[in-house]
Order: C-alpha cells, then sequence, then structure tokens
C-alpha cells in the first residue's frame, strides 16, 4: 500500500546511526545557510568527505534501497522536519519521486539534523530504533 512505509526499520536506525557520527565528527562544517542557492552546496561540502568510512557506508545503504524505498526515506526526513503530516505521506513519497536525484545519500547526510528527522519521521508511524526507547 502506498501510504504506509516500505523500508525497513533496522535499516533506517543503520543510517540513523551512521548519520550521528558523521555529523558528531569535528571536522565536519555544514553552513546553517547554503551560500550556493543551486542546491549543490551539499555535494560540494561533502566532496571532501568523500573517503569517510562512515559516510561511505551510509551511501552503501542508500545506494543499496531500492528507487521507491529511497523516495520513502527522503519523504521521511521531510515528515521528521514537519514539512508534512502522515495524512500527507503520500504526497510526500510522491514529491521525493519527481524530485529523485542520484546523489540522496548526500542530500540526506548534508541535513545536519538528519538523524533526528528521520528518528522523529519512524515515530510517527509508531517505530522507535533500539536504543532509542
Amino acid at each position: 500500500m502506498k501510504d504506509m512505509l516500505d523500508i525497513n526499520s533496522e535499516t533506517v536506525c543503520r543510517l540513523i546511526e551512521l548519520a550521528r557520527e558523521f555529523h558528531a565528527q569535528e571536522e565536519v562544517v555544514i553552513p546553517e545557510e547554503p551560500g550556493n542557492p543551486s542546491g549543490d552546496w551539499g555535494q560540494q561540502m561533502l566532496a571532501s568527505h568523500a573517503d569517510d568510512t562512515t559516510f561511505r557506508e551510509f551511501k552503501s545503504i542508500v545506494l543499496d534501497l531500492e528507487p521507491d524505498q529511497r523516495h520513502q526515506l527522503v519523504a521521511l526526513l521531510w515528515l521528521g522536519r514537519g514539512d508534512y503530516t502522515l495524512d500527507e505521506w503520500s504526497d510526500a513519497v510522491e514529491y521525493a519521486m519527481e524530485s529523485s536525484s542520484p546523489a540522496t545519500a548526500e542530500y540526506l547526510i548534508a541535513h545536519p539534523f538528519v538523524a533526528d528527522y528521520l528518528l522523529d519521521g519512524l515515530a510517527e508511524f509508531g517505530i522507535v530504533c533500539g536504543d532509542e526507547e
């Protein structure tokens, strides 16, 4: 059914762990206000972290997801951030599909609060990660 979350919650929880590890590193600095209006500021910022093992694992997991699951992951970020409500889930997924890019992992990790947003998005579905209970 299109209105349900079709991603393994353990996978999302692992992405949350990796995002926390990545953002906890001192050398990772993500600007509050992106200075580049073209929208590729996240990719530019992440270019210097391409060899980071945490980021590589995060990206690998995202790339291993089916396209519809990647769209749901982005929609989950938006849901947790408050851009959409659970009642608007199918709209969020549809918009994620329409605006999808091959750089989904970079888009996600470029959000400093991606872990919290994903966690909050999961909570909207009544799902908690093991260490968050």
